[in-house]
Order: C-alpha cells, then sequence, then structure tokens
C-alpha cells in the first residue's frame, strides 16, 4: 500500500505543500471544459497525458499531498486509511480510458510518476509509458538492465537487492545474464531518474501539441518540470487537478473535477468506449514471466524524430527572426 512504500523510503524533509484544500467546479462548468478537452484532443497530432498518484485514489490507493494523503498525515501524527493492497487493487476507469485513447491512436505517450503498477494491470503496451519512479510489481537486473514483471509485489523499495539471479533464464533469452541480481526498480529520493524512461517522456513531452497531466500537484521535479517543455514550441498544457498546482497560470485550460468523470466524459466525447478491466490482459496475472525492459531501438527512433523537429523548429525561428528584422527595417526607414 502507498503508506508502506513511503514507509519504506529514507528519511526526506522536503515533500512540498501538503494537504492544499480541494476545489470542485459545478457540472455545468466540467462538461464545457471536458467538451474544449476533447476538441483539443482530437485536433492534436502528438497527445502526451502525465498521471500522479490522483489517478488511483479510486482504486482504493491514497494519494500523498491531498488533504487525506500519506504525508499530509503523517504530518498530523496520523495515519491514512486505505481499501486495498497494491497486489489486490485494480485499474480505475482513467486507466482503462487512457488505454483505450493509446488504442484509438489519441494519445501517443503516458508519462507516470506512480509506481503503483495499475498502467501495467490495464494492459497498456510498454512503449507508450515512461515510469519514472519505478513499478512495484518489476523486477530489474543490477547487471544487465533487464526488467521482468512479478505476480506480487516485490519486498523491497529504495532498488535493493533481492538475493533472487537475474531472471533472463526464464523467457528464454539466447544471451543470458551471468552473475547478475535482481532488484526492485522502486526509486527512493536520492536516486537518478531511469534513464531510457527519462529521454522517452522529454522527448514525448517537447513534441507533444498538447500536455495534459492528471492527478498531481506537479511538485517533485524533474517530473513536474516535464509537462512545460512544449510551450516554447507553442504547445499547449491542460491541467486537470483537484488541488492547485505551480503551473496553473501557464495551463490553456484547468479542470478541477475527480479525474475518472473527466476521462468518461472526454472518451463520451471522443466516441470512444471504457472498456472493463480483464485479468486476460492483466500480465501480473500470467503465470509465464515477462519482460518489461524499454528497448533502446525505441529510444533512438524517437530520437531520431526528435532531433529532425529540432532541425525544423530552429529554421522556423530563424525565419520569423529575419521576418522582425525586416519589418523593424521598413517602419525605420518610413
Amino acid at each position: 500500500m502507498s503508506c508502506n512504500y513511503a514507509e519504506g523510503l529514507s528519511a526526506y524533509e522536503n515533500k512540498g505543500i501538503l494537504g492544499l484544500p480541494e476545489n470542485f467546479e459545478s457540472e455545468e462548468v466540467v462538461n464545457q471544459k471536458c467538451k474544449h478537452l476533447a476538441n483539443l484532443i482530437k485536433d492534436s497530432k502528438h497527445v502526451v497525458f502525465h498521471t500522479g498518484a490522483g489517478i488511483s485514489t479510486s482504486a482504493g490507493i491514497p494519494d500523498f499531498r491531498g488533504p487525506k494523503g500519506v504525508w499530509t498525515l503523517e504530518e498530523k501524527g496520523e495515519r491514512p486509511t486505505f481499501n486495498t493492497s497494491f497486489d489486490e487493487a485494480k485499474p480505475t476507469k482513467s486507466h482503462m480510458a487512457l488505454k483505450a485513447l493509446i488504442d484509438h491512436g489519441y494519445v501517443q505517450y503516458i508519462v507516470s510518476q506512480n509506481i503503483d503498477g495499475l498502467h501495467l494491470k490495464s494492459g497498456i503496451d510498454r512503449k507508450y509509458l515512461a515510469e519514472l519512479h519505478g513499478n512495484i510489481f518489476i523486477e530489474q537486473c543490477q547487471k544487465c538492465r533487464r526488467q521482468f514483471i512479478s505476480q506480487t509485489t516485490v519486498e523491497t523499495v529504495g532498488q535493493k537487492l533481492l538475493g533472487r539471479p537475474c531472471r533472463s533464464s526464464e523467457v528464454g533469452q539466447s544471451r543470458r545474464c551471468r552473475g547478475g541480481v535482481m532488484q526492485d526498480n522502486v526509486l527512493d529520493w536520492e536516486h537518478d531518474l531511469p534513464e531510457r524512461d527519462l529521454d522517452m517522456a522529454f522527448m514525448h513531452s517537447t513534441l507533444a501539441d498538447v500536455n495534459i497531466t492528471l492527478g498531481t500537484t506537479l511538485q517533485i521535479v524533474p517530473s513536474g518540470n516535464l509537462p512545460l517543455k512544449n510551450l516554447k514550441h507553442g504547445g499547449k498544457l491542460v491541467i486537470c487537478n483537484l488541488q492547485p498546482t505551480k503551473h496553473d497560470k501557464k495551463a490553456f485550460l484547468n479542470i478541477s473535477c475527480y479525474i475518472d468523470n473527466i476521462l468518461e466524459k472526454v472518451c463520451k466525447r471522443l466516441g470512444v468506449e471504457i472498456p472493463e478491466y480483464s485479468e486476460d490482459c492483466d500480465p501480473t496475472k500470467n503465470d509465464n514471466i515477462s519482460e518489461w525492459t524499454l528497448p533502446q531501438e525505441y529510444v533512438k527512433e524517437l530520437d531520431k524524430r526528435f532531433k529532425e523537429y529540432q532541425k525544423t523548429f530552429a529554421k522556423s525561428n530563424k525565419s520569423t527572426l529575419i521576418n522582425k528584422k525586416r519589418i523593424k527595417k521598413r517602419k525605420r526607414s518610413e
């Protein structure tokens, strides 16, 4: 559970602003904004969602900084109440909606700060997901760095050794890792973010026509700053959260409502049916060992597109500057 995860982390004082009051907009306002958001998604070529703890609260997993969040209550000397464990938790309507939006081509990527494994359980393909803070259902070899899906939550957090040899031999790898030991891949405060996931998140966030944040106050960096990466290229930022965030003034659109309600309304307007969670699509329910490593070729392929985009943007900027100088010269001559 999220409180057990939090307790497993090392001591850290700067947990951000805690316990800010939640704001709920009227049904009429939310409907109008969701219509606007649906049109924005429909008219965009590259849509990226950024998910935080608020997307999983309806699954029974507490958030961290909300009025009843883990760290908010911890500061008061209290413990949170919860209705489930990570093992028992099922993907919410929001998790399933995001998978459906990807399957229908409306969403190109998801950047998640969550370690609860609910995106994994929804059946989303690894190539569409960056897990910046790790995943409680993933074991990673400390030598070859390959990742494997566990049927249950790993015993530790903080990238600690699990005392088991690398599982590459269990998935029929022709090149087996020799001498590697498995560890959990959930980050502690002092750890660097996973390089491939961060690279993918950075490039997709920069390429996005619109970055949409769900259930996060955007206080943790660098994760919280990634949704801003498209702004200097003319992209838009949409923030969906019950509490205020430090980037609210930079957003093209802010929606204060439960995330499940927002995505349900958006999917309905886009004509996308939200599927029910099914264990058949959940790799943690699979008896066979599955790999979860993000292939390097995905990063290389996106990097090529990203560099081409940067060149195009640089040329466009140069052309704009030249035109501005010409206009200034004309005004002076007049």
